[in-house]
């Protein structure tokens, strides 16, 4: 693909995204002059700004709310992306809008870091159901999860989640309802009693630290917790989860991960993860 001559963050809001400050530390140390700026666009100006982006020779990254929206907007797409339904990141060739979802791939490398050397469990409780849920989704039907629960403030939502993953994923109506497993429970109630991963795919966190996605308290016994919103000083929930003994990360490695992989994808060249890291730590 050609380089791109300009690299965009799309979503609203994005005044509080990390994106700018790693990718450029990584575009300095690679000697490449193209600039990566954060462009609050509403839904009702999306398809103008891809319009001018196209004209531009631009590429970027999606994030809220767009992410379902430029993937459908896109002539070609990714397995991963077309899997997701879900765009994280994009660029032109020809004038034709591409997509890939390095949202995945990111996931997947925060995952590893938090279990260690646990084994990747049978069982995810998913909070939210947007395009960074799908993106959970397609990670956890890559390692063989059994169960992907979906606690969802909008039905809509979990339910195109439901039918885009039909074996994998079940939706939970209420937070008591995530203890599963009886005596009589079926061999995937069975191993979604076990000590699953808890990630949190909404908004909360990311703007307001006062609000929790799921109380502490419902978490299950020995679960981990992976935040995918992230603060300078991490997110209450992690901050919470850990104090109650659960092992807790925020979002940080994800968004780093997979902003190096659209980085690769842009450019051809893997970028320096440490100085992207270092950039906004």
């Amino acid at each position: 693909m050609t380089r791109p001559t300009r690299l965009v963050l799309l979503g609203t809001p994005v005044a509080q995204s990390l994106s700018p400050a790693f990718q450029n530390a990584a575009l300095d140390i690679a000697g490449i002059p193209t600039r990566y700026e954060a462009l609050d666009v509403g839904p009702s100006a999306l398809d103008a700004t891809l319009a001018q982006l196209a004209m531009e020779g631009a590429a970027g990254n999606v994030t809220i709310p767009h992410k379902n929206a430029v993937h459908d907007r896109c002539s070609t797409l990714t397995p991963t992306a077309a899997r997701a339904g879900a765009v994280n990141t994009f660029w032109f060739s020809d004038g034709t809008l591409n997509g890939d979802n390095t949202d995945v791939g990111g996931f997947l490398v925060a995952a590893r870091e938090l279990l260690g050397d646990s084994p990747f469990p049978s069982r995810v409780i998913l909070l939210g159901a947007g395009g960074a849920a799908a993106a959970v989704c397609v990670a956890a039907e890559q390692w063989g999860a059994t169960v992907v629960q979906v606690l969802a403030r909008s039905r809509g939502p979990a339910h195109r989640l439901a039918s885009r993953f039909p074996a994998l994923v079940q939706i939970v109506e209420r937070a008591d309802q995530l203890a599963t497993g009886s005596a009589a429970a079926t061999r995937r109630e069975r191993q979604a009693a076990a000590a699953p991963l808890v990630v949190n795919a909404t908004p909360l966190g990311f703007a307001d630290d006062d609000a929790l996605p799921l109380a502490i308290d419902s978490l299950p016994p020995g679960s981990s917790v992976l935040d995918l919103a992230y603060r300078r000083a991490e997110t209450r929930f992690v901050r919470e989860a850990r104090a109650a003994g659960h092992r807790a990360a925020d979002g940080l490695t994800m968004l780093i991960e997979q902003g190096a992989l659209a980085f690769e994808r842009w450019f051809g060249i893997a970028p320096d993860r440490a100085a992207m890291r270092r950039a906004v730590e």
